[in-house]
């Protein structure tokens, strides 16, 4: 199964039907996942994220591929407006109903929508923040150029997400773990071994992340630049959009 996961996802057509099913199956489980495959540290990574775009308040932000609200809240809890979106709409009840009427939350809302067709109009935020949305959009400089698009000159833009390894010797050993692991989970999870062995190959078509700084600096970002995490087997990507452009 894994020759034929690796062989729908190598291409946009093919990875954006599969990316839509996957997450529908696996969002109820989504915050559960998150947990067990960072060892309880992915919300350390969230909050270094939003960290680096403090501060916060009074801004505009959207929060792209948000799942279920984690980096969206913890924004609006930083005194920020905050949109999340996600192509789930599974994913988006489940943020809502996290949320609910609190006034704890902030000023928080979300909407089902694809990052590569971003329903916002042009230049209407401040910062866009994304975790682990670059990876799986089915074609990279479409959401790159929509969140230029969306930002405002000088608008700040932080992405979160796994990444490739430059010595091989360590990335076959990251590939291998991953796939393991995630086979294990998603075997006793949902039943399909290759649910979360996704990500490992998901991976494998990623360009990594000094690919994903020049990406950015063709399309319109200044000062890309990202900063290891986990001894560089995660990434933050930090970018301006070029106040000129």
């Amino acid at each position: 199964m894994t020759k034929s996961l690796r062989a729908t996802i190598a291409t946009p057509g093919g990875k954006a039907p599969y990316v839509r099913r996957l997450f529908a199956t696996i969002a109820d489980r989504y915050d559960l996942i998150t947990v067990l495959l960072s060892y309880g540290q992915d919300r350390r990574w969230k909050r270094r994220l939003l960290e680096m775009a403090e501060p916060l308040e009074g801004l505009r932000l959207i929060d792209l591929a948000c799942g279920t609200g984690d980096i969206a809240v913890a924004a609006a809890a930083r005194g920020a407006v905050v949109t999340g979106l996600d192509l789930t709409p599974r994913m988006i009840q489940i943020a809502r109903d996290k949320t609910g009427a609190g006034s704890a939350f902030g000023s928080v809302s979300f909407v089902v929508g694809d990052m590569m067709t971003l329903p916002f109009a042009s230049e209407s935020c401040d910062v866009v923040t994304t975790g682990y949305g670059l990876r799986n959009v089915p074609a990279l400089v479409p959401a790159v150029q929509e969140i230029g698009r969306v930002l405002k000159p000088g608008g700040l833009f932080l992405s979160l997400d796994f990444n490739r390894p430059r010595s091989a010797i360590v990335r076959a050993a990251y590939h291998a773990y991953l796939s393991a692991v995630g086979s294990a989970v998603g075997l006793v999870l949902h039943g399909d071994a290759d649910t979360y062995r996704y990500i490992a190959e998901s991976i494998r078509t990623y360009p990594g992340a000094d690919a994903i700084v020049e990406l950015l600096g063709r399309h319109g970002f200044t000062n890309a630049a990202s900063r290891p995490v986990l001894g560089g087997l995660l990434a933050i990507h930090v970018a301006r959009r070029d106040a000129a452009a």
